[in-house]
């Protein structure tokens, strides 16, 4: 290539143009990148979290909504004094620093009286083991009923007047009863127990004899009867003894 040609090609306008072109789109996208990041994360936007807590969803969803939050449900618990649907609980702490756009996850009151199974804890457990179980599990268990049966062992759960059962679901709202033996014997046992008589005695020098009616029989004479007895008569006249006849 001559050399008059190459620098004919280098200063061509089109040449220069095409640079020119190319340098533009450059700061273009790099304009574009800069502030559509911006855009995209909300850069520089500062939005204070309100309180929505004990507040109804309707509510708690219309106040993130009017600040540019958005809100979903993650759980639901139960606390009796508050109405269904009540916020209980929030993901993000009232007053933190967030964009907009960004989720509040919220904890409701459920509008039905949860239930929870009965363990394993009839005729298989402890009084101490059983209650210590249910009030872990959420329960509300009151003062024993004491039946007759092994002493501390659980031989029942009622509430009111029903009985439960082992995998029966009830209200947490319910008062649990635990029936648990006394430890003594059931009265309607009519059974006679017997124990042998003890076969040895104690005499005043601390030593056991078998007892044996015929080595301990006594030998005793009755005295006949007379009817030469003459009683002794009663007077009260006392004859000194002379000292010299005193020992």
């Amino acid at each position: 290539m001559k050399a008059t040609t190459f620098f004919k090609k280098i200063f061509s306008p089109m040449l220069w143009l095409n640079f020119v072109a190319m340098a533009c789109v450059t700061v273009a996208l790099c304009f574009a990148v800069k502030y559509g990041i911006d855009f995209y994360t909300h850069h520089g936007e500062k939005i204070r979290v309100p309180n929505v807590k004990n507040k109804s969803f309707a509510d708690a969803e219309k106040i993130l909504d009017n600040c540019g939050l958005q809100i979903q449900i993650s759980d639901t618990g139960y606390v009796r004094a508050l109405p269904p649907d009540c916020i209980l609980e929030q993901s993000i702490t009232p007053g933190d620093v967030v964009k907009s756009g960004r989720v509040v996850y919220v904890i409701i009151n459920a509008s039905n009286t949860p239930t929870l199974t009965i363990p394993d804890v009839i005729d298989n457990s402890s009084y101490r083991e059983a209650r210590a179980k249910l009030e872990a599990m959420g329960f509300k268990v009151g003062e024993p009923q004491f039946v007759n049966g092994e002493k501390d062992w659980v031989y029942g759960i009622r509430v009111k007047d029903k009985l439960l059962s082992n995998g029966q679901k009830v209200s947490v709202d319910a008062l649990l009863i635990i029936q648990v033996g006394d430890g003594m014997r059931d009265l309607n046992d009519t059974s006679v127990y017997y124990t042998q008589p003890s076969d040895y005695y104690e005499d005043e020098t601390e030593s056991f004899h078998p007892r044996n009616s015929e080595s301990e029989a006594d030998d005793f004479e009755p005295v006949p009867e007379t009817d030469d007895f003459e009683p002794v008569p009663e007077t009260d006249d006392f004859v000194p003894v002379p000292e010299e006849q005193q020992p």
